[in-house]
């Protein structure tokens, strides 16, 4: 089954390059089944190239997914143009009164803030609690994941004393167990990681949650409450095979300090890269959405 998106939007005519399968809206619309309904907010200033990643990543199930771009209405980002939030974005206002299946958060760079110093912090709690009441099941990733796990369980983030930059292996906590979100992954996998922060497997076990999978270099890495209703991602499993190498040119040509991306590159030139982590990234969203679709209302009101 497809994904469902507007025609106009960029991810549209990338995706079918790509020989996946996408319609549109009117299209949508002369089928008789009922999508499941999937809300992305997207906190990053790389709007297009992030909502690309995630739309990738749901395209690849047998559901049908209709897809709500959403942004805050407190904070406009000054990265993309005005017209195209306008047109493919919906401020989160205008859906508060709505219900979702499902719902991704995105990291965000303001890592470095507390969390009431983020300029959109009052509505971004607002939609945090939105989600925990209107929606099946919510992915938090990076920043998101530790904003809202310092929302539900105050749980403080901790600074990291070099940035956590690169590639790196994880592994299933529990790999006898079959959990329906890490379904078919293998005990070992690879995630990218790009931050300044962290939070203790400690506290995350001392709020009841579950930690799904760790890493040595990265620590808890995934986590989620007993019901799969809430579920945090300090990696970023959607990246495309190129976005830590922009992000490392980015910072060398602003004279910041960053560390060449840990296990990435396949060689020293700086251009072979070893993408470990696509399959995972593909199977983790492909479960997701399937426990979704077995879990949530047909009705969702």
């Amino acid at each position: 089954m497809p994904i469902v998106i507007d025609r106009g939007i960029p991810a549209f005519s990338i995706l079918t390059e790509e020989r996946i399968f996408v319609i549109d809206k009117e299209r949508a619309t002369a089928q008789d089944i009922r999508p499941i309904e999937i809300a992305i907010l997207n906190l990053m200033p790389t709007k297009k190239e992030t909502e690309t990643q995630f739309l990738r990543l749901l395209s690849n199930s047998p559901l049908q997914v209709n897809v709500t771009l959403l942004h805050t209405g407190s904070y406009r980002s000054r990265n993309v143009e005005e017209n195209y939030l306008d047109r493919f974005y919906r401020p989160f206002s205008e859906v508060k009164g709505r219900r979702f299946d499902g719902m991704i958060v995105t990291g965000a760079p303001v890592e470095d803030l507390d969390f009431s110093a983020v300029a959109y912090w009052k509505e971004f709690e607002e939609i945090l609690d939105f989600s925990r009441e209107n929606v099946t099941s919510s992915i938090y990733i990076c920043w998101g994941a530790m904003a809202a796990l310092y929302r539900f369980y105050g749980i403080e983030k901790r600074a990291l004393p070099r940035k956590l930059f690169g590639v790196f292996a994880h592994k299933k906590a529990h790999p006898e167990e079959h959990d329906p979100l890490m379904r078919g992954i293998s005990d070992e996998f690879h995630m990218c990681h790009s931050r300044h922060s962290t939070v203790a497997e400690s506290d995350l076990k001392k709020a009841g949650l579950r930690v799904l999978a760790s890493s040595h270099r990265a620590g808890a890495a995934i986590s989620a409450t007993p019901d799969d209703r809430q579920i945090f991602v300090l990696g970023h499993m959607e990246y495309d095979r190129d976005t830590l190498k922009k992000e490392y040119e980015r910072d060398l040509k602003k004279g910041l300090p960053i560390d060449r991306p840990f296990c990435y590159f396949a060689d020293k030139t700086d251009e072979k890269i070893a993408m470990n982590w696509s399959s995972t990234a593909n199977l983790f969203y492909n479960n997701w959405l399937n426990f979704v679709y077995q879990t949530t209302p047909y009705r969702l009101d």
